[in-house]
């Protein structure tokens, strides 16, 4: 059986006091200002944490950016250099420019007067016709742009050039006044030249270095004939065995 102690006198005088405290208003109030004190306390320290991490984050998403504007100024750096000397090029172009344009007129005019010397100096097939070409180069001269006109320029010496490769026949007239009379011409190229009268008695071909006609005998006239025919699409193609109007190397000087 255990024995009864009373208890102590400071140990009741202690929980005397701390009965008193609590029923004492003031001090319960200040208690719980503390603990609110507290509280707000840690709601900052969470808030200041939370804004660390966003602050740190944050920072962490710049150093990602800027790897990767570094990696992309890498790569366009070579691109941006290219650009930049195709630039440089342009503006030396257009520096240029006006120069050409001043320089235009004058290389037109070379190029219309050497393709007229040409049609003269050719053997005289079409004359008329292509003179007239090379004319309205210049009788239209201010109706056109720069551009239209060097677009005529160029398909005039096209037309000049094709003649270099073409068969052609045609019915057409040959003297003037009272000995004009109609023939039939054969061109084989810019080398042969020739006419036959239509009832195929008479015939001459074109000489360029005596800058006259030649009379054509019989074989030579049959020989014109079949070119007649081959030109008309009336004869398969065949070797033809004519005299030439002028020497191939002096075609070749020409062009």
């Amino acid at each position: 059986m255990r024995s009864f102690r009373p208890p102590c006198l400071m140990g009741l005088l202690w929980l005397g006091l701390v009965a008193s405290a609590v029923a004492d208003p003031e001090v319960r109030e200040e208690a719980r200002q503390a603990q609110r004190s507290q509280a707000e306390l840690q709601e900052r320290i969470d808030a200041a944490d939370d804004e660390s991490r966003a602050m740190l984050e944050e920072l962490r998403e710049l150093e990602r950016d800027e790897r990767r504007l570094a990696r992309e100024n890498a790569e366009l750096a070579p691109r941006l250099e290219r650009q930049a000397a195709s630039l440089e090029r342009r503006e030396q172009a257009l520096d240029t420019l006006e120069e050409t344009r001043d320089a235009l007129p004058a290389l037109q005019e070379r190029m219309i007067d050497r393709l007229e010397r040409w049609v003269e100096n050719d053997m005289p097939f079409l004359r008329e016709e292509r003179l007239a070409r090379v004319a309205s180069l210049r009788s239209q001269a201010d109706e056109l742009s720069a551009a239209e006109r060097w677009e005529r320029i160029v398909e005039a010496w096209r037309a000049e050039l094709e003649y270099g490769s073409e068969v052609d026949a045609w019915r057409g007239y040959l003297g003037e006044g009272d000995s004009r009379r109609e023939v039939d011409y054969l061109r084989l190229g810019r080398v042969g030249f020739y006419y036959l009268t239509p009832d195929g008695r008479a015939g001459r071909v074109w000489q360029a270095d005596a800058g006259s006609w030649a009379a054509l005998d019989e074989t030579q006239r049959r020989e014109i004939r079949n070119g007649l025919r081959i030109a008309r699409d009336r004869r398969a193609p065949e070797l033809l065995s004519v005299p030439l109007s002028q020497p191939l190397e002096s075609v070749e000087d020409d062009t």
